[in-house]
């Protein structure tokens, strides 16, 4: 994982959950070359954290069978 200037991704469909609805939610987009880009949906501004499809993945599936502790 990386952080990367959002300038960068400005251009990029950034993408929310539907469950989501005060637009304070985590938004994801597809990178040029392949990565998923992370960032806080009400600090759109801020940091973009940038993973690999497998990083990304591994994270969800973590969420989902409750292996992350979360």
């Amino acid at each position: 994982m990386t952080s990367s200037n959002p300038a960068d991704f400005s251009t990029l469909e950034w993408r929310v959950s539907s469950r989501c609805n005060n637009g304070s939610c985590v938004e994801v987009a597809a990178l040029p070359g392949g990565g998923v880009g992370v960032r806080d949906g009400k600090h759109r501004s801020g940091p973009v954290l940038e993973f690999t499809v497998a990083e990304f993945r591994d994270f969800v599936n973590g969420i989902k069978d409750g292996s992350l502790g979360l």
